[in-house]
């Protein structure tokens, strides 16, 4: 088996309308198909896929995701430039979601919570020709964003974001 990529991934929810309004307001996304009171499917701009994200209620007292056990860390979703990095962080921060951020040398993360604590990260790549060597130190850093946007600027695109979605 080759796998290509991740198609698309699938979150318990408390609330379907809340959660579909975090995910349009800070990554775009639309609500494609719907299954009222029960779930959600939500596209990412540009995608050739059905949906990018389902979302399956749990009702409101379902209990949150826990730390320290089995199963899902996070979701990493890749943006295209630097901007639309430091937008993201803006809105994220706005929202009280916005958890950390690393320089992971080969991209730059933000780490966020949506509204049932399910954790993600977002990033951008550093195109390929800047990444360390196995000589270099390739411990993460604390994210410096307005350095990485004075380096790159805000408009490079690298990674599957130079090309269509994938």
């Amino acid at each position: 088996m080759s796998v290509r990529r991740l198609n698309h991934a699938v979150l318990f929810v408390r609330d379907i309308a809340c959660s579909a309004a975090f995910y349009n307001q800070v990554f775009g996304f639309t609500v494609e198909h719907e299954i009222p009171g029960r779930a959600a499917f939500l596209k990412a701009r540009g995608t050739d896929n059905d949906h990018d994200l389902g979302l399956f209620t749990l009702g409101p007292e379902a209990p949150g995701p826990l730390r320290d056990r089995v199963g899902l860390h996070h979701l990493a979703w890749e943006v295209g430039t630097l901007g639309e990095l430091a937008e993201t962080a803006e809105l994220l921060t706005a929202r009280q979601a916005l958890i950390g951020s690393t320089d992971f040398l080969v991209a730059k993360s933000l780490h966020g919570v949506d509204p049932d604590g399910n954790e993600f990260e977002v990033m951008w790549r550093v195109p390929r020709v800047d990444w360390p060597t196995s000589e270099e130190n390739q411990k993460p850093l604390p994210l410096d964003l307005r350095s990485a946007i004075d380096r790159w600027g805000p408009d490079l695109r690298t990674g599957a974001a130079a090309g269509s979605v994938t």
